[in-house]
């Protein structure tokens, strides 16, 4: 991100606003939004790389997920087993 700032008039809803003051704690609202909206583009980056990818390469399945999410779940099993046997 920039290190350059600016400053900016939003409007959004009063809970909203007072929630996200409430959580920003002492770095502050600005803080709080920066990271949120930062996180916003994060995800929009990635849904459009997604996209493009099943535009090329079509939709991923429930099979590919669901394979892919076992061998995440392996992944993890090994990595506690590792830790548990290091200590």
């Amino acid at each position: 991100m920039s290190e350059l700032t600016g400053k900016y008039s939003i409007t959004m809803p009063r809970d909203i606003a007072e929630a996200a003051r409430a959580r920003g704690g002492p770095s502050g609202l600005s803080s709080y939004v920066t990271a949120a909206v930062a996180r916003q583009i994060e995800r929009d980056n990635l849904d459009e790389l997604i996209a493009a990818g099943e535009a090329e390469h079509g939709p991923i399945t429930e099979e590919e997920i669901d394979a892919l999410e076992d061998q995440l779940e392996q992944a993890r099993r090994e990595q506690r087993q590792g830790r548990t046997n290091a200590a």
